[in-house]
């Protein structure tokens, strides 16, 4: 089995307390460790990563602009770097990162069978360039689109199944509300 293949479990607090497959930490709803990175432009535009029709969770769905496990050995700022190069082709390093929270999350794709449970660092980062310039991951996603911030606040019902689920809950739109005043 590949070390890629192998996810860090961890208790409530965070404390790692073994190792299992991603499949199967999916499958039994394991906690373990994750990133997002949001990122907005200085004219208050969310840009959020247009998620591949054939990914194992939320196909098709509008998700954080950055986000991953974190790797065996690595830790949330580490990832977050890495990540960040593989999904968008961005060259970055903590201090243009803004970490915002660790949040405890659940959520389950009913129509995959996957339970992720995750405690998960989340990041602004203020993009100033093209969305266009955005290197988009082969075989992850399809692009990227930008949403204006207030909008998201506000979705419709039919504009909400764009988006995975998390993206329009209280907590979520609570931590839009701390991205937003990295620019405004």
């Amino acid at each position: 089995m590949a070390k890629d293949d192998l996810l860090d479990i961890v208790d409530e607090n965070d404390n790692i307390v073994g190792r299992d497959t991603r499949e199967n930490v999916h499958a039994k709803g394991l906690l373990h460790r994750e990133i997002h990175i949001w990122f907005i432009t200085p004219d208050g535009k969310m840009i959020f990563q247009h998620r591949a029709k054939d990914k194992d969770t939320y196909p098709d769905k509008l998700d954080a602009t950055v986000g991953g496990h974190v790797d065996l050995g690595m830790n949330y700022n580490d990832t977050a770097i890495k990540e960040m190069l593989e999904e968008t082709g961005i060259h970055c390093d903590m201090k243009n990162l803004y970490p915002l929270r660790l949040m405890h999350s659940t959520s389950i794709d009913a129509d995959r069978n996957i339970i992720n449970k995750t405690i998960r660092m989340q990041y602004g980062y203020i993009y100033r360039g093209d969305i266009n310039s955005l290197k988009v991951e082969k075989g992850k996603a399809v692009g990227f689109e930008s949403w204006p911030i207030d909008k998201i606040f506000n979705l419709t019902d039919d504009e909400k199944k764009r988006f995975i689920p998390l993206i329009y809950s209280n907590e979520f739109l609570s931590l839009f509300r701390e991205l937003e005043k990295l620019v405004r």
